[in-house]
């Protein structure tokens, strides 16, 4: 009888019970992740989103500001994040003519012993869901996609790239 492979699922115990990890004897190295993804609408809404003429203000100005809010409590919304102190928060958008998207791009930092890939990741989800909030009553079929992370730099695993 062979033993059973480690498994490699670090949120859970050798039981198979859901846990926060053991971060505690990691060494504290400099953290970056970058995250991206779209949002596509309607060419009158997009053209609202551009020209900053939508009824509720600034869509994209106030979408900058929640991502940057989310990367700040993603550890209140993803049960087995650990908080951590983030370094820097840079949110930047990139407006699509041909296709009438929004293109949302996070970059999370840190220095600490864990990363920050899901700090990166809730930005740009609750930054796209901002967008979406601020347009819908004028678009209600916009719709997000391709979010994913890019790259991620630091911590034992070193660097990564998708």
């Amino acid at each position: 009888m062979t033993a059973p492979s480690p498994n490699p699922l670090t949120h859970f115990d050798a039981d198979g019970q859901a846990h926060m990890v053991d971060v505690g004897g990691k060494s504290e190295t400099r953290r970056v992740a970058v995250a991206t993804g779209r949002i596509l609408m309607l060419p009158d809404t997009f053209a609202m989103v551009r020209s900053g003429t939508a009824k509720k203000g600034d869509v994209l100005g106030i979408a900058r500001i929640a991502a940057i809010q989310a990367s700040k409590r993603t550890s209140e919304l993803i049960p087995l994040c650990h908080p951590i102190p983030l370094t820097r928060v840079a949110v930047e958008f990139e407006l699509d003519d041909a296709e009438h998207a929004v293109r949302c791009t996070v970059t999370a930092e840190t220095v600490g012993r864990t990363g920050v890939e899901m700090e990166a990741l809730t930005a740009v989800n609750v930054g796209l869901l901002t967008i979406y909030d601020m347009c819908k009553a004028v678009d209600r079929g916009m719709r997000m996609d391709g979010i994913q992370l890019l790259e991620k730099l630091g911590g034992k695993s070193g660097h990564w790239r998708a």
